[in-house]
């Protein structure tokens, strides 16, 4: 969807810059002219007897208005040149700056919660040319624990939001419900109970420390470990599944990524892994969310 919003964009902007364009080299000096002659051929005309029975304040308005009609805009150039700055400065904004999401499911509880309108940083790992998606200008690469948006690899009309966990090279091991990268086991502890009302259920709340970032997971500690994956695969052999969960060796120039609700999120253990092409940009920010304001800041 948000490919396909930014193509509708990208139409919108050309259609509109070129008809700015057009007016700026043709339209308006045609304007301009015809707005003298209305002027010249007032003053040579209907002034003098307006001035005579009406006064000049009467003579100056009729002028103008003689004016304003042969400078009338068509509607259509009128409504692209008021709008093509507007679409311009839109189309910068979310190709190369910052682009708003909308949280839709609680996959990243309790780090998102359904509602969060977010923003996406667009220049955190290089800057990307509008439409094709091609990296022009490399400026770092996603580390372990970055939030971020992506295109899902299944399906690459959609957006998805996940944490991640593995950068290419690394092993990554989610067995029994525990994590573990390059064999040593990340550090995790239980500090409550959490409510996820997306199951209408308690989950265990956990603190975890991925490779320096502090964050908090959800695990229903009552499912099973075992994972049934599906399609999606591009490195299906780089992966080994068992009945204690999933192990995998990451690709390079991809990306393996997990939700914080661990045990309600469709992520790399399921689908396989996100290229490094399919990254939207990095999520830092809530900047609104309807059903609670306190949720407005920053977010890791």
């Amino acid at each position: 969807m948000s490919l396909n919003f930014a193509l509708i964009l990208f139409v919108l902007l050309v259609v509109t810059g070129i008809v700015w364009a057009f007016d700026r080299v043709s339209l308006r000096p045609q304007r301009t002219a015809r707005m003298a002659r209305a002027a010249a051929e007032f003053d040579a005309g209907r002034a003098q007897s307006v001035r005579a029975a009406s006064g000049e304040a009467e003579v100056e308005r009729q002028r103008q208005e003689a004016v304003d009609r042969a400078g009338k805009m068509p509607w259509w150039v009128e409504y692209s040149v008021s709008f093509f700055p507007v679409i311009l400065f839109v189309f910068v904004l979310r190709s190369f700056v910052v682009e708003p999401f909308r949280i839709p499911s609680g996959s990243m509880m309790p780090t998102l919660q359904i509602g969060d309108l977010i923003l996406v940083n667009k220049f955190s790992y290089g800057l990307r040319l509008p439409i094709v998606d091609k990296k022009v200008v490399p400026l770092g690469d996603p580390q372990r624990g970055d939030v971020v948006v992506f295109r899902y690899p299944v399906d690459p009309q959609v957006d998805y939001i996940k944490r991640v966990v593995g950068v290419p090279g690394d092993e990554v091991a989610y067995l029994n419900k525990r994590l573990t990268i390059n064999g040593q086991e990340i550090p995790m502890k239980k500090v409550g109970e959490y409510f996820d009302p997306d199951r209408v259920s308690y989950a265990a709340l956990y603190d975890e420390n991925l490779k320096g970032v502090n964050h908090q997971i959800l695990i229903d500690e009552r499912r099973s470990p075992e994972i049934d994956p599906f399609g999606g695969y591009l490195n299906r052999d780089a992966c080994e599944y068992s009945r204690e969960g999933v192990r995998c060796k990451v690709p390079a120039g991809n990306y393996f990524v997990m939700g914080d609700n661990r045990d309600n999120s469709a992520d790399s253990r399921y689908w396989g892994f996100v290229p490094d092409s399919n990254i939207v940009g990095k999520a830092f920010f809530v900047w609104m969310n309807f059903g609670d304001l306190k949720r407005i800041g920053r977010f890791h």
